[in-house]
């Protein structure tokens, strides 16, 4: 399937023309069609599957095509009112802003107008731009009741509310507040629900907003990203420092998103890094928000090797073909590590991820692999040995353990334009495979 036989507008096809793509990744292919036709939707989609586009699409067609007495599925057409039309609402600041650059990148040849609004800046900005009118409002539910709070947006006009990563939505404890925005808006309009993973709570809040939608599923619950290649190193937690800057000067690494569990864990390891001279910064909830787009544009624009990033910070991070992903430290929640792991293998791209594991995170490697139904390949670096004795992990029960046969070096590359990467790494230790891919959409 191409583009152009879902049904978009030129001005549409012009704009996803001009980003280099001409062929609907299964989300966008199997999403498109629904919304455009006005129903709900339930969508199930892992990070990387170019699900923003799933939507951002067929909502901006829909708000620029003409509504007929004889055509109730476009129901969004333009009104000469200035208060938003759709709502799309997000758990993350990074993810709020991922959301309206696509809004902005295939609506740029239609002239809707949009705004995302979240906390870490002032408000002030959001209010002015508010008043003079906008189509689509991306926004984390904390600022948007701020924002009803103070009366400043009228959600009175709402056709289509979005709610994108609804799981981690929960996981941040968004749910109240959700639930007191969408009591603001209009009884009749279009739902659309994407979620990485279909958790009861997430099903509930589904079955409470979404009439007769529409199913698509385009990955298995709670399944990892196929292309990831996935592996543990055992080591004191003393030497996890250590064992990091070995991995990144033993395979010449140099875009690595690391994953702390705190705040402070992440400062002091990105420090760490900066010191011994890897150009490192710290990503979490605790920086300004100048800081944070800082730092991630660097980490794209690879003038950062590493960001260091805790695990609500780092949802909604987009970079074109990540090659590596460290956990640093074992989540505590063992569907957070599907989402770490997630940043990696993104649109066809294979990726690596390792996991530090010291003894005191048996239990979260083990609840881990029970999630994944199979055992973790496991290793020592040589010098690195661990003085306290790791025991075997066990399989899941009733499940034998996988081994995974040696996979092969990748030969050195690197950029090979067109917006897509390819990326090696060089030296000893484990193998490192990853290779280029279609962007993420």
């Amino acid at each position: 399937m191409q583009f152009t036989q879902l049904g978009l507008s030129p001005e549409l096809l012009r704009a996803i023309g001009e980003q280099g793509y001409t062929t609907p990744t299964p989300i966008q292919a199997q999403a498109i069609p629904h919304v455009l036709a006005g129903r709900d939707l339930e969508a199930l989609a892992q990070t990387g599957t170019g699900k923003t586009a799933a939507f951002v699409l067929p909502i901006l067609q829909r708000l620029t095509q003409p509504a007929t007495a004889s055509d109730p599925a476009t129901p969004l057409a333009r009104l000469t009112h200035t208060a938003p039309r759709v709502l799309v609402l997000v758990p993350t600041r990074e993810l709020a802003a991922q959301v309206q650059e696509s809004v902005r990148t295939y609506g740029k040849h239609t002239g809707i107008r949009s705004l995302a609004v979240f906390g870490g800046v002032g408000i002030n900005p959001q209010i002015q731009t508010l008043r003079r009118g906008i189509d689509i409002l991306v926004a984390t539910p904390g600022r948007l009741l701020d924002h009803l709070e103070q009366r400043t947006v009228d959600l009175s006009k709402i056709q289509t509310l979005v709610l994108d990563e609804a799981d981690r939505m929960f996981d941040m404890g968004f749910i109240n507040d959700i639930r007191k925005i969408i009591a603001k808006l209009p009884k009749q309009r279009q739902n659309l629900l994407f979620s990485a993973t279909f958790a009861p709570e997430v099903r509930e809040l589904a079955h409470g907003i979404l009439k007769n939608p529409a199913l698509v599923e385009v990955a298995r619950r709670n399944a990892p990203a196929e292309l990831v290649a996935q592996s543990v190193i055992r080591v004191d937690q003393a030497q996890k420092k250590e064992v990091l800057l070995h991995l990144l000067e033993a395979h010449g690494w140099h875009q690595v998103l690391v994953f702390c569990r705190t705040k402070h864990g992440a400062d002091a390891l990105a420090k760490r890094l900066d010191q011994s001279g890897v150009r490192s910064a710290a990503l979490h909830g605790n920086k300004s928000q100048n800081a944070r787009t800082r730092a991630l544009a660097d980490f794209k624009s690879g003038k950062l090797a590493v960001l260091v990033a805790t695990d609500i910070a780092a949802r909604g991070i987009d970079i074109d073909s990540l090659p590596h992903v460290v956990n640093f430290e074992l989540p505590h929640v063992p569907e957070d590590y599907i989402h770490r792991i997630g940043r990696t293998g993104r649109a066809g791209a294979s990726g690596q991820a390792i996991s530090l594991v010291s003894i005191d995170e048996r239990i979260q490697l083990r609840d881990i692999e029970r999630l994944l139904k199979r055992e973790l390949e496991s290793s020592i670096l040589p010098g690195f040995e661990p003085q306290q004795k790791h025991a075997s992990p066990r399989p899941p029960a009733g499940r034998p353990p996988v081994r995974h046969a040696p996979r092969p070096s990748a030969p050195a590359g690197g950029r090979n334009g067109a917006g897509r990467s390819s990326r090696a790494g060089a030296g000893g230790g484990k193998p490192v495979a990853h290779h280029s891919g279609q962007r993420h959409r």
